[in-house]
């Protein structure tokens, strides 16, 4: 870790409390207006109680920062340093957290797809119909496959004791570069709440049209034609929330959210020039094929049932279809199907598909002989479908592949002297199978043909953990959790090269299980909300992405050891002020050479770049308000050996400016990037696989400016 940014933000932070605890020193009691259960824990504790780092964006921080970008990757990154800055497009590959993947969930709905992995999990959701986002730090099994960096759970809007229609409209317009016609950005949302008694409902439906994105020199932004853009798109989101109360204690609600993101495709990319320090462009144009997009469509149906046999039972069916269609283009992998003869260059573009189809059971019961035990078990079924089409030929890149897992799990939690400790341990058994069938390879593998198989795997994994209270509003904690996914199996699957295989015997299809430990302290007194934590977290069969010669990615299983520091800090002064910080500082090694030595720097494409977030909120008037905020990315060297993977850092200011007006809702103008920071993005500077590419040098927006109109009645 940078030794002086760490101490800057220990100072930072160590300032921010002697302030916050002198202004309250009178004040020796906790203050919690509502104890909030977090939904991705599976359990009935609040979230200040539970033995490990939990954050929650409420819905007035994301409403801040839908006047500076949409993209929930931004929205994050600003409350959880941690996670890696965005890539600000369609993909969002080298974005992780924790240097690991995390598991994206709607209201408990898996979002990631593992199995083939496109990196495209972050853009599943509108903002406008979340109510809060659920971000759990570490490797966890709680939710089941996924979880080896943390969880980030998406909670929807929610109706419960809304009496009377309650209405919400918003629109904006943005602009970047010199507020060319095709720089402008165009948004438009509605949300209906209403609770009629036993019945309730949440209706919503938002959309986004973006141009193109220009860079503070006035340059257009180069598009990512075959990873997927976010400029020069189209999304979508219809969403409908019904809920039915059958009696006092039982109740029945079912949700679906419907989203999709598409490319208009009216630009082609211009190589940049790295020598020159000219970022890739892009010019006027149409792409061959279909345009880059993301549909996703989420059903879930849950049922309630509280004080049966003395315990609360939560049931839940779901299922959710993703579909990711890539651009194309002539390269040499799909030139030859078998029929034509060899060099005929033939244009084609992948589609991933992952079809998930599950139920979750939890039953809580904290009504035991033994005084504050609460015992939760439950039982989780999935079945995920994926595979990798190539839509313009119809060839199967990646074979059908179903992974089938069942899961009981059983927790305990035990909260003692007075609640003021609590002792946690748990675990959670994993069957699971993943079948694939005869298929073959393309031809640029060899067209060989692998035998299908349905290999198994069972693993037990394990929680535990402990927080005590030692003073009013202090409570350290300790926690130790394992987290599993699978490798990226259609990444393996494709790239099978040697004949005579079969699938029973190919050792890269094992689980990656991390092990998560970490201490910290959290501070939550008067109007103060801190923590401290490091975490180090280990696998012992983790999984690299690399780039092969035509620049596919490929999967290598290794070793790897990833730890960090993160600390936070916010005070609200009686809601009129709030000031917050937010430091994080990540290390991340491997076995690359197989010498039994994890000693090499995992790259950026795993781990992010130490990050400072500044940030503060006024009301500075009556009506008028703002919000300011600062994100520094610290520079980074790996040692790789490759000076070109090097980066160099900078730092973004956004500024939000807020009237109320009266009885017409509210008035904002948002500036992203303010200072007009002229920068290469993160992935574009250190990512190996792109960093000595002229087609992936890609520059961050320039100085962007939205007016955004809400109304809420």
């Amino acid at each position: 870790m940078n030794k002086n940014s760490l101490s800057l933000a220990i100072l930072a932070m160590t300032l921010s409390f002697q302030t916050a605890f002198a202004r309250d020193a009178a004040d020796s009691a906790m203050l919690i207006e509502e104890q909030i259960i977090v939904q991705a824990t599976r359990r009935a504790l609040p979230a200040e109680d539970l033995p490990s780092k939990i954050r929650l964006i409420e819905r007035d921080d994301i409403d801040d920062q839908i006047g500076f970008s949409t993209n929930l990757a931004d929205i994050i990154g600003q409350k959880v340093p941690s996670f890696s800055p965005s890539r600000q497009k369609l993909s969002g590959r080298g974005e992780s957290f924790r240097g690991r993947a995390p598991l994206y969930l709607i209201d408990g709905v898996p979002q990631s797809n593992p199995l083939r992995n496109g990196d495209r999990d972050g853009f599943t959701i509108d903002p406008a119909v979340i109510e809060r986002v659920e971000v759990l730090f570490g490797a966890n099994a709680i939710q089941g496959i996924g979880a080896t960096g943390g969880v980030i759970n998406f909670v929807t809007l929610d109706p419960a004791d809304r009496e009377d229609w309650q209405f919400r409209l918003e629109t904006a317009a943005g602009a970047s570069g010199d507020f060319d016609s095709d720089g402008r950005n165009w948004r438009g949302s509605a949300t209906a709440l209403k609770d009629f008694g036993a019945f309730d409902l949440v209706a919503g439906a938002a959309f986004e049209r973006r141009g193109a994105f220009y860079d503070a020199r006035g340059r257009r932004i180069g598009v990512d034609g075959i990873q997927g853009d976010i400029q020069d798109s189209l999304s979508r989101n219809l969403f409908i929330k019904a809920g039915w109360d059958i009696d006092a204690a039982t109740r029945l609600q079912f949700m679906t959210n419907l989203f999709k993101l598409k490319g208009d495709g009216d630009y082609v990319q211009i190589a940049g020039n790295r020598a020159a320090n000219i970022p890739t462009g892009s010019a006027r144009g149409r792409t061959e094929g279909r345009a880059p997009t993301n549909t996703v469509h989420t059903f879930s149906l849950d049922l309630t049932r509280a004080s049966l046999l003395g315990g609360d039972l939560a049931m839940q069916g779901f299922y959710r279809s993703f579909e990711s269609v890539f651009g194309g283009g002539t390269f040499g992998g799909f030139w030859n199907t078998g029929n034509e003869a060899p060099g005929v260059q033939i244009f084609d573009q992948s589609a991933n598909n992952s079809n998930k189809t599950g139920f979750k059971a939890t039953y809580t019961h904290g009504d035991l002989p033994l005084a504050g035990l609460t015992v939760t078990g439950g039982l989780d079924w999935l079945r995920d479908e994926s595979f990798q089409e190539l839509i313009q030929t119809r060839r199967l890149w990646v074979p059908e592949t179903v992974f089938s897992s069942l899961a009981p799990f059983i927790q305990f939690d035990q909260q003692l002297f007075d609640q003021r400790l609590l002792l946690s341990a748990g675990l959670r058994h994993e069957f699971a199978e993943l079948a694939v069938d005869d298929y073959v390879t393309l031809f640029t593998y060899g067209a060989n043909t692998v035998a299908g198989g349905e290999p198994e795997f069972s693993e037990t994994l394990f929680n535990a953990g402990g927080s005590f209270e030692i003073t009013a509003g202090v409570r350290p904690y300790a926690s130790y959790a394992q987290g599993f996914t699978m490798p990226d199996v259609g990444r393996v699957l494709r790239a099978v090269r040697r004949p005579g295989q079969d699938i029973n015997t190919l050792l890269n299809i094992q689980p990656i299980i991390a092990d998560n430990t970490e201490i910290g302290v959290s501070f939550e007194r008067g109007g103060l909300l801190a923590n401290i934590a490091y975490f180090w977290s280990e696998s012992e069969f983790g999984q690299r992405l690399f780039a092969n010669a035509q620049n596919i990615f490929e999967v290598r299983r290794e070793p790897i050891e990833i730890e960090g520091i993160e600390l936070s800090a916010e005070y609200d002064f009686d809601g009129r002020y709030l000031l917050g910080a937010g430091y994080a500082a990540l290390e991340g090694r491997s076995d690359q050479d197989g010498d039994g030595r994890i000693d090499e720097d995992l790259g950026a494409e795993n781990i992010s770049p130490d990050r400072l977030n500044l940030y503060a909120r006024a009301r500075l008037f009556e009506r008028v308000t703002a919000a300011l905020q600062l994100s520094h990315f610290f520079g980074r060297k790996f040692n790789d050996g490759a000076s070109a993977t090097d980066f160099n850092g900078y730092t973004l200011v956004d500024l939000n400016l807020g009237y109320e007006l009266d009885g017409l809702g509210r008035v904002e103008l948002a500036a992203q990037n303010l200072l007009n920071e002229d920068y290469i993005t993160y992935y574009s500077q250190a990512v190996a696989s792109a960093a000595t590419r002229n087609d992936r040098f890609f520059a961050g927006r320039g100085r962007t400016l939205t007016l955004r109109w809400t109304l809420a009645f």
